[in-house]
């Protein structure tokens, strides 16, 4: 069964209506830096050596894979909507994780045979 789309609608005004931008404009630097560190949910500022060392990850492509799972765990990731899969892969890598492996990296070799 298909759900129904939900349409959002704006308030109608733009965001530039919204927005003080006297009180924008009035900010120093040193006004806006003071507030960056007083924000908890504000990002680091980065400079000029971070973009230096910064470099670009690409993530790998999923793998497909065939898995077979309980009906019931299946029903509760679906009941969750789109995006069930991701879920149920965050969850695998949060299990690998809590065991104290990095995903990511390559497994360990098997130790030798005796």
């Amino acid at each position: 069964m298909r759900r129904k789309r939900t349409m959002r609608h704006s308030t109608g005004k733009q965001i530039s209506e919204m927005s003080d931008w006297r009180r924008v404009d009035a900010q120093t630097d040193d006004d806006i830096r003071r507030a960056i560190v007083t924000d908890p949910d504000a990002a680091p500022e980065v400079d000029v050596a971070w973009f230096k060392s910064a470099r670009i990850v690409m993530p790998e492509p999923k793998q497909s894979v065939s898995l077979r799972l309980d009906r019931e765990v299946m029903e509760w990731f679906k009941k969750r909507g789109r995006g069930y899969q991701t879920r149920i892969n965050a969850v695998l890598r949060a299990y690998v994780s809590s065991h104290g492996e990095d995903p990511a990296s390559p497994p360990a070799a098997p130790p030798p045979h005796r």
